[in-house]
């Protein structure tokens, strides 16, 4: 780490500790350096580290582990923002804004799918029908979220699928709320993959709706 000035020390400490959050120094699920090592690192005192460490552990970047250390859990503080809302949110005001994103996700994924965004798609529904047939709720729920944010990735658009992966907690959350209805046999995730590898968007949109029109029978 760079050696900080001891001006506004601990705004400096705080600026320190997201940089290196942010650059991947320690990734998610890591944990950072001790107090005392950081406070040599950045030259100042223990209390200014302790501190800019509290914040970060109150913007949810950080997690601290009783008599363990202090873990890494975000590396983007406006995700962390998003997630607690999405914590709060009503199951229809999710689906709402998912008619919005996946919508255009599937519509944009029509038009510009490749040949690896289709493989990809057609491995994760086998996961996804592989853990329905076992009743694996946690299993099916996990690619489920994953064969919708991959469609968000077949858009090639990155500002779509970062805002899908923010909302990928809270989709998780809803399809293990939904256990009868989500392990119900049903075709229309297929459906979705056969429109966008045919390069129709309008079928596509309109598979999207009708699994949305499910979701919200099924609330």
């Amino acid at each position: 780490m760079r050696n900080v000035a001891r001006t506004s020390l601990v705004d400096a400490a705080i600026g320190e500790l997201r940089r290196e959050i942010a650059e991947g120094t320690w990734p998610v699920g890591t944990k950072i350096p001790s107090e005392s090592r950081l406070a040599e690192s950045l030259g100042m005192s223990r209390l200014s580290v302790r501190e800019a460490v509290r914040v970060l552990v109150h913007a949810g970047l950080l997690h601290t582990r009783q008599g363990d250390g202090t873990y890494v859990t975000a590396t983007d503080e406006s995700r962390v923002a998003l997630r607690r809302r999405l914590d709060t949110a009503a199951a229809m005001d999710i689906i709402d804004v998912r008619r919005g994103l996946d919508l255009v996700a599937a519509r944009l994924a029509a038009g510009r799918r490749t040949g690896e965004d289709v493989t990809a798609l057609r491995e994760i529904l086998a996961r996804r029908a592989d853990a329905a047939r076992a009743g694996d709720l946690d299993g099916f729920a996990d690619a489920d979220v994953e064969f919708h944010v991959r469609v968000a990735d077949a858009a090639h658009n990155a500002l779509l699928a970062d805002l899908y992966r923010g909302m990928s907690d809270a989709l998780r959350d809803s399809v293990r709320d939904q256990e009868e209805a989500a392990l119900t046999p049903d075709t229309s995730h297929e459906e979705l993959l056969g429109a966008i590898e045919d390069g129709d968007p309008g079928r596509a949109v309109a598979v999207s709706i009708a699994i949305l029109d499910q979701q919200v029978r099924d609330l």
